[in-house]
C-alpha cells in the first residue's frame, strides 16, 4: 500500500514539473505584405504568467529549412528558454528568402514579414517587452546573415542580434542557394548584391546601439566572410563579441553555439 502511495505521489510530482516545462505553441500567421498565411514556432518559457512580461528572441533557419527546423533539431531550445525566461520564436523563411524583401519577386517579402509583421503579431498574442531593449534576433547560415541584416536595418526594433556560422557577405557566392533569383544575377545588379550583403551596411550601425555577438567554426565555408566582417566592425570600431571555435557547418556545431547565443542575449536583457 505505501508503495502505491509513492508511485502515485510521485507520478503527480512529475506530472506538476511537466506542467510547468516550456510551451511549444505553432502559430499560424498572416502577411499582410505577402498576402499569405506563414507558419512559426513559438517557445514560452515555464511558469510563463500574463502578470509580467518576457524578452523574445527571434531565431531564425538556414536555407533549406523551415520554421521547425531549430525545435526539431535542438530540443534542448526548451530548456532554454525555461533557464533564461525568454520567448523564443522561430519564423518560416520559406527555404531560400535570405530574410529581405525580394527587388526581382514582389511576392517575397521576408524583411517586412519578419522584422514588422511578425513582431507585430508576437506582441499582440504574448506577454513580450515592447521594446528594442527586450527583443533580440539571431540564427543560423541564411539566418546568420538575416538576422544581423534585419538587425541592421531595424535598430529600433531590436536592441540586440547574433550570428552562426552566418553568410554575411553574400557576394562571393553569386550561384549559391538561389540568392540571383531573389536579387536578379549578380553581373547584372551589383548594386542589389552590395545592399543586401550584411558587411556592406556597417554604414548603418553607430558604436554601442546594437549588441552584437557573432561566432562561426574554424572549417565553415563562411569562415573568411566572418573574419572579415570582424575586421571591419574593428576597424569602424563598432564593438561586438566574435568567437571561433573548431566546428563546421553543421548541426553538431550550431546545437553548442546556440547556448552561448541565448545566454549573451540573457546578459544584454539583465543590463539595468
Amino acid at each position: 500500500m505505501k508503495k502505491s502511495f509513492f508511485f502515485i505521489g510521485l507520478f503527480a510530482l512529475l506530472s506538476s514539473y511537466a506542467g510547468f516545462a516550456a510551451q511549444v505553441d505553432t502559430v499560424i500567421t498572416y502577411s499582410a505584405a505577402m498576402k499569405k498565411n506563414i507558419k512559426a514556432v513559438v517557445i514560452i518559457p515555464q511558469g510563463y504568467s500574463e502578470s509580467k512580461s518576457y524578452p523574445s528572441v527571434y531565431l531564425l533557419h538556414g536555407a533549406g529549412d523551415s520554421y521547425a527546423g531549430w525545435v526539431n533539431k535542438v530540443p534542448s531550445l526548451k530548456k532554454y528558454a525555461d533557464d533564461f525566461q525568454q520567448i523564443i520564436v522561430c519564423p518560416d523563411g520559406n527555404v531560400t528568402s535570405w530574410y529581405f524583401d525580394s527587388p526581382e519577386d514582389p511576392s517575397w517579402k521576408y524583411e517586412t514579414y519578419v522584422s514588422t509583421e511578425l513582431v507585430t503579431f508576437v506582441d499582440q498574442k504574448y506577454k513580450t517587452i515592447k521594446d528594442r531593449k527586450g527583443r533580440a534576433i539571431t540564427g543560423l547560415s541564411m539566418g546568420g546573415h538575416g538576422a544581423l541584416y534585419l538587425a541592421f536595418k531595424h535598430q529600433d526594433i531590436f536592441g540586440a542580434a547574433g550570428s552562426m556560422s552566418g553568410g554575411v557577405d553574400i557576394k562571393p557566392f553569386p550561384l549559391n542557394w538561389n540568392i540571383a533569383k531573389r536579387l536578379g544575377p549578380q553581373d547584372k545588379y551589383p548594386e542589389r548584391w552590395k545592399a543586401n550583403s550584411v558587411i556592406d551596411l556597417l554604414y548603418l550601425l553607430v558604436p554601442n546601439k546594437l549588441a552584437i555577438n557573432i561566432d562561426c567554426g574554424r572549417e565553415d565555408f563562411f569562415y573568411e566572410v566572418n573574419m572579415k566582417l570582424h575586421e571591419q566592425l574593428q576597424y569602424q570600431n563598432i564593438p561586438h563579441d566574435f568567437t571561433i571555435r573548431p566546428g563546421a557547418h553543421n548541426w553538431e556545431y550550431w546545437t553548442n553555439a546556440i547556448g552561448f547565443q541565448l545566454l549573451y542575449f540573457n546578459n544584454f536583457f539583465s543590463r539595468k
